[in-house]
């Protein structure tokens, strides 16, 4: 029997730009600030720090606002792919996702779980049912949550056009 399964790289550059001087001397005497970017993309790179609670910039991207992302994209591009496969028109799509991380005595954490609230708009009454439905065929699919050692929970609502 051949092998169907596949295998994908990524690459992604993250520089640093938070030497202000003297280098990592010590604890405060550094920013968090850097970028991150892929090559070939040509848009401009994401401009990332640690959360505010870690000395990070506030107007910047931090690791776990981008990891909650990447849960949230992959959830919804998973679901309409299945719910196109199923006949599910949907129309809108809005997720307001939120994590929790939790620190551990040792300075390390993790995340205890992702809630992720997708807001669904479908072409039709008829499609309602379906379209709830299809969110746990689409995080079996989501590569990302997949991928992660915590709980991906979805709060989802579904509503009709117009």
């Amino acid at each position: 029997m051949p092998d169907i399964s596949k295998q994908h790289t990524y690459a992604t550059e993250v520089v640093w730009s938070g030497n202000r001087g003297s280098g990592t001397s010590a604890y405060r005497a550094y920013g968090r600030e850097h970028e991150v970017s892929a090559p070939g993309l040509p848009v401009p790179v994401i401009p990332g720090s640690s959360d505010p609670a870690f000395r990070g910039n506030p107007a910047r991207w931090n690791p776990e606002q981008l990891q909650l992302a990447a849960l949230s994209q992959c959830h919804m591009l998973s679901y309409l792919h299945v719910c196109t496969v199923a006949g599910v028109v949907v129309t809108a799509y809005t997720d307001h996702a939120e994590a929790t991380l939790r620190e551990t005595g040792d300075g390390g954490g993790h995340f205890t779980e992702a809630v992720l609230r997708p807001r669904v708009e479908v072409a039709s009454a008829a499609m309602v049912d379906a379209a709830v439905a299809l969110h746990e065929d689409a995080h079996r699919l989501c590569f990302i949550a997949g991928s992660v050692n915590f709980p991906v929970r979805h709060e989802a609502e579904v509503i009709v056009a117009g």
